[in-house]
């Protein structure tokens, strides 16, 4: 099957195919670093993280940019209002994503750029817009001239003509049109400042994310990335800097992950309503929230709340349960068990790469794994050896490593198998023994440790909770 995705440019799902044979080109846009990233910056990493990890297995290269926005109007804001240098404020909350990145077993992007690495690419990109005239300087400020570019609003799907009326615009009377916005801001007092040849000042947030594209990924990109409130007008200003400089489209497909909502409003600073990765992952192992971000599916809002979180928990551990060893002195599992799970084995495979060439559709992924762990315990409780489950253990494993989730290692981490191992045989002989009160005993104290018991009538296993 060939893989599809959804477009927010022409708003279908189309064929995938890219600018270099299988080598990809995607930028995702990433934190302004001004505060504690919340769990909605941690969807979005996650988001793109999965969609990278998939390319990968299909075989594809890829180059894989995020930058972080670490001089802009909150930055500067803040550290006026802690008394800390912004440069010294923005490093500290990008080493901390940074960190958050790597517990929540996200990739590295190939490149983390940031825009005041990137000074001189922004001032000659401004400078060549000013040359084509798709610019102009007032009193030190650059602006960009909106109703020149003609596909201006083809991404949101918006009528130039008519944005006045929805979208909030700055007053200044120096612009030749109020649609126009800021490629460059001049100087103000104690702000940071670069020299350019209009004068000291800085870049504005929109023109940061092209130059930055276009210096490492070279003037046309295959996937460009971001949550969906960036479409407009951010994203839709990268299109129009982008491609009028260079006259070729900015990028293939754009695509875009839904928002984090929390009681029914998106998760955000503004808002005051966000839980900050720092406090979910002291609560919480980071695939829990790969797993809500996997169950929902990448351009859907996503809910936050507590039932949604346990939600998560119990499919993770419903996940883990197919990795479990073959039960105590098993002799083989039936030769009708043995196919059964050859052959859903196989349907997983299957299943797993159909759902996912469906626009990376990784809720019907999952349905298939939890699918091959069904079958896996069915084996498991008709005696199948683990010799005999090893196969489809491996395909759990191995497909859930391409979602990014940590079967094998979050197994391995429990040094206390062994012992559980010669308890849950205990409990088993005393049951054998009829001593119902001693052995209900280990298996809730057990419980409470954080360990389910199960029996059937081949026998007692546990699994972690």
């Amino acid at each position: 099957m060939t893989l599809r995705v959804y477009n927010t440019l022409t708003r279908e799902k189309e064929p995938f195919h890219t600018i270099e044979e299988k080598k990809v080109r995607m930028y995702v846009c990433g934190p302004t670093v001004y505060a504690n990233a919340h769990v909605g910056h941690a969807m979005s990493a996650l988001v793109f993280d999965i969609i990278r990890r998939y390319l990968q297995y299909r075989g594809y290269e890829v180059r894989h940019v995020m930058n972080y926005t670490d001089v802009d109007d909150k930055i500067i804001q803040r550290a006026a209002a802690v008394g800390k240098d912004p440069f010294e404020l923005a490093q500290g909350y990008i080493d901390q994503f940074d960190e958050h990145l790597q517990d929540l077993n996200i990739l590295p992007a190939t490149c983390k750029p940031r825009a005041t690495a990137e000074m001189q690419n922004i001032i000659h990109f401004v400078q060549s817009l000013i040359d084509k005239g798709f610019a102009y300087e007032v009193d030190g400020d650059v602006y960009y001239r909106v109703r020149k570019f003609g596909p201006y609003g083809k991404l949101s799907h918006r009528n130039v003509d008519e944005m006045r009326s929805g979208v909030r615009i700055s007053v200044d009377d120096r612009k030749e049109d109020p649609l126009d916005f800021a490629l460059w801001k001049s100087a103000k007092p104690g702000e940071p400042s670069w020299q350019s040849p209009w004068g000291a000042g800085r870049p504005g947030w929109h023109i940061e994310c092209s130059a930055m594209s276009m210096a490492h990924l070279g003037e046309q990109i295959d996937i460009h990335g971001g949550g969906n409130d960036l479409v407009f007008p951010h994203h839709e200003n990268e299109i129009a800097q982008s491609e009028a400089l260079s006259g070729h489209p900015f990028a293939t497909y754009w695509m875009h992950n839904g928002m984090l909502q929390f009681s029914g409003e998106k998760m955000s600073k503004s808002l005051g309503n966000l839980v900050t990765i720092e406090d979910f992952l002291k609560d919480h192992p980071g695939d829990v929230l790969r797993m809500m971000v996997l169950n929902s599916g990448y351009r859907n809002p996503l809910t936050f709340n507590d039932e949604v979180i346990d939600q998560a928990q119990k499919a993770l551990e419903r996940l883990q349960s197919g990795i479990k060893t073959a039960q105590p002195g098993a002799e083989g599992a039936p030769a009708a068990s043995l196919e059964m799970l050859a052959a859903q084995n196989k349907a997983t495979q299957e299943g797993f790469e159909t759902c996912m060439d469906d626009d990376f559709n990784s809720a019907g992924a999952l349905g298939n794994l939890f699918d091959l762990v069904r079958v896996i315990n069915q084996a498991r409780a008709d005696g199948a050896t683990d010799e005999q489950l090893q196969p489809a253990q491996q395909t759990l494993v191995n497909l859930s490593g391409v979602l990014g989730l940590r079967l094998q290692s979050a197994q391995q981490e429990h040094a206390a198998d062994a012992f559980i191992d010669m308890l849950v045989s205990l409990r088993s002989a005393l049951r054998t023994k009829k001593e119902w009160a001693l052995s209900d005993r280990i298996r809730d104290e057990l419980l409470e440790q954080g360990v389910v018991v199960e029996d059937s009538a081949k026998g007692s296993t546990w699994h972690w909770k």
